[in-house]
């Protein structure tokens, strides 16, 4: 992977600044790859802590997993809603794990797509740009090649990539606004993600689409992508989502929904090699649909 240092990075850390080009990778892994020499700059290894002047040629070649160690091909279901040549555009289900992770080995959707486009094999984390939790549906888009994983991150970190919510909460919040709450690890729970100081900036826009007295359905706009942004910042507005389990124990106004109700209803981007403006939308699964209808008749 080749790539440019934008002269808009130039007196930053070169830690800093390939951070900022390569966000797919964190900064302890690229300073890792600079020490052994995986990642070099302008032919020659570089230092963390030399500053970035702008022009450097980039070379990135991250080292190729022992064997056994890559996640293996295994065909699954996959519900495509657009493919082409650099994109894979899908519909996930319920129940469905992003990646391989602690206790979940394989069977996931990693997994599924090195069976259906094994040229994957050959793009980080098989194209995989961005992730929904385990039991988050709906729309989520891969890149099929480095070029287009490169422009889709790019988008990502410059918040032009636009990725709309539908989510069911609890109780009756206002009719719209911006929760703008830094999330990140908590203190308490490693496992859990909180609204904290010492987290990254995370901000979700959201609107009221319809009320139900005790529950209402909300569209949010993600601004950010921080790891469970949405379920914490309604969480931390007092306005947790139905079904959910990590950050809201048991249920609350006897709504009982068997995951936390989050679908991905919308998703729009510039194709990576076109610039064409792309946005799809799909309905949100049967479980929600049924939650929705039984709101409305008990609120009716």
């Amino acid at each position: 992977m080749r790539a440019e240092a934008p002269r808009s990075l130039a007196g930053l850390r070169l830690d800093q600044a390939l951070a900022r080009m390569f966000p797919q990778y964190s900064r302890s892994r690229l300073q890792a790859w600079l020490a052994s020499g995986h990642l070099r700059i302008d032919g020659a290894r570089g230092a963390a802590r030399q500053i970035v002047r702008g022009g450097e040629r980039v070379e990135l070649a991250p080292p190729v997993p022992p064997a056994g160690a890559a996640p293996q091909a295994q065909r699954m279901p996959l519900k495509v809603v657009h493919e082409d040549d650099d994109l894979l555009v899908l519909d996930k289900p319920a129940g469905l794990v992003v990646h391989p992770g602690a206790g979940v080995p394989d069977r996931t959707l990693m997994n599924a797509l090195l069976a259906h486009a094994p040229q994957l094999a050959g793009v980080p984390r098989a194209g995989i740009v961005h992730r929904l939790d385990k039991d988050t549906t709906g729309l989520i888009v891969v890149a099929k090649t480095i070029e287009a994983q490169v422009s889709l991150v790019r988008q990502l970190a410059e918040r032009t990539m636009r990725r709309v919510y539908w989510a069911v909460v609890q109780g009756d919040p206002p009719a719209g606004g911006v929760i703008d709450a830094p999330v990140g690890r908590d203190a308490r729970a490693r496992t859990r993600m909180a609204v904290t100081r010492r987290g990254k900036d995370a901000v979700t826009r959201y609107r009221v689409l319809e009320r139900y007295g005790r529950a209402a359905l909300v569209e949010c706009r993600l601004e950010t992508g921080r790891t469970h942004q949405i379920r914490v910042h309604f969480q931390h507005i007092r306005h947790p989502l139905v079904g959910e389990a990590t950050y809201r124990r048991g249920t609350r106004h006897g709504i009982a929904f068997a995951r936390q109700a989050l679908h991905a209803v919308e998703l729009s981007l510039a194709h990576p090699r076109t610039g064409k403006p792309m946005s799809w939308r799909v309905e949100p699964p049967a479980d929600f649909k049924r939650l929705l209808a039984s709101l409305r008749r008990d609120h009716s």
